[in-house]
């Protein structure tokens, strides 16, 4: 129901247009406002609560038919009632396209005034209400969307802790590796967006891992010819399993394509140089240097600083110059900031 308190206000440079209608709508219970020309209009409009306007068409300085259009722009709840004194229909029909609710031809019948006044804050009301229930839907939407991505994110860290479960030596390796590999994005200034793809990239890159036999992933020597066949396997088993869960071409893309080579001579596809997914070839050098920098059933971990110099030494033929050259440069900076806290740091007693 329209709340008969509600706000209205009548702009026509007759006075006794304007007394008419105030004394009419007063008595049905509307608070009542008057305004002779469009200034007027605006400045009550801007320190009143209106929600109706019945609005004179012709008027000396702006016209209604001009008025119009800078009430609903500005003001766009607020419901507009023409008033004329001329019965054109090209007129009326302009004004509907402009945002009026109705159309009144002078002299008009009171009873008229009030039966179309109601409608114009009754459908006034619906709208509100409609825009009201958009505006909850699209917050439940985006709730649900936000439930959907925890879950989903829930699942990945499963399916990682499964993988490093079965694997005692890469226990915290993918998440090094997402964190590495979104450093080297933010020094390659690529957009949020991406670096969050990435992350996840690099949450999952090894998860195919889970379809390799732990005797061969545990192997305290190195394997063998046909041992290594089975763990590259991986990027593709690590694709199927994810496909059913992942929408993002870029995530399935770059974990399958991780251990490509920019000279060609990687795995599964052979593919070299730009045919190798951006985010493929970050995570190549991220996963080559936590690998190295971690201890293996077989070797023991490199310190950082030879690391370093292997990912400097294949570049170019395994890892992409521009991409290489980003990680180091992140390294020297996060060396220098090391050996800076060392120096500052008190003395052991």
């Amino acid at each position: 129901m329209v709340k008969k308190s509600e706000g209205i206000l009548i702009v026509d440079d007759e006075p006794s247009v304007r007394r008419l209608l105030k004394n009419k709508l007063t008595g049905d219970g509307y608070r009542c406002y008057e305004a002779p020309d469009a200034a007027q209009a605006l400045d009550a409009l801007r320190r009143k609560k209106i929600s109706l306007v019945m609005l004179d068409i012709k008027m000396p300085g702006k016209s209604g038919i001009d008025l119009l259009p800078e009430i609903k722009s500005v003001h766009s709840d607020t419901s507009v009632i023409m008033l004329t004194a001329t019965a054109d229909m090209a007129t009326a029909i302009q004004c509907m396209k402009k945002g009026a609710y109705d159309y009144i031809i002078k002299p008009f019948e009171l009873d008229t005034i009030t039966i179309s006044v109601a409608r114009a804050l009754e459908t006034r009301r619906l709208e509100l209400d409609n825009k009201e229930y958009q505006q909850h839907l699209e917050e439940k939407v985006s709730e649900q969307a936000n439930l959907i991505r925890a879950s989903f994110l829930n699942a990945i860290t499963a399916l990682a802790y499964a993988l490093e479960a079965k694997d005692a030596y890469t226990s915290g390796h993918s998440h090094r590796v997402a964190e590495l590999s979104a450093a080297i994005a933010h020094e390659l200034r690529l957009p949020q967006e991406h670096i969050d793809k990435l992350k996840l990239a690099g949450l999952l890159h090894d998860i195919g891992k889970i379809g390799v036999q732990e005797s061969v992933l545990n192997k305290p020597a190195r394997l063998t010819d046909e041992e290594f066949e089975m763990v590259k396997l991986h990027p593709k088993i690590g694709e199927h399993i994810l496909s059913p869960i992942v929408n993002s071409p870029e995530i399935l893309k770059a974990v399958r394509n991780h251990h490509e080579h920019y000279n060609g001579k990687g795995y599964p596809d052979g593919l070299q140089k730009d045919e190798i997914p951006l985010d493929a070839r970050i995570l190549a050098i991220s996963d080559a240097y936590e690998a190295m920098t971690s201890e293996r059933p077989y070797r023991k971990s490199m310190s950082n600083g030879a690391a370093c110099h292997e990912i400097e030494r294949n570049t170019g033929s395994q890892f992409d110059p521009e991409i290489a050259s980003a990680f180091i440069s992140i390294e020297k900076s996060r060396t220098s900031i090391s050996k800076k806290h060392k120096k500052n740091s008190p003395p052991k007693s």
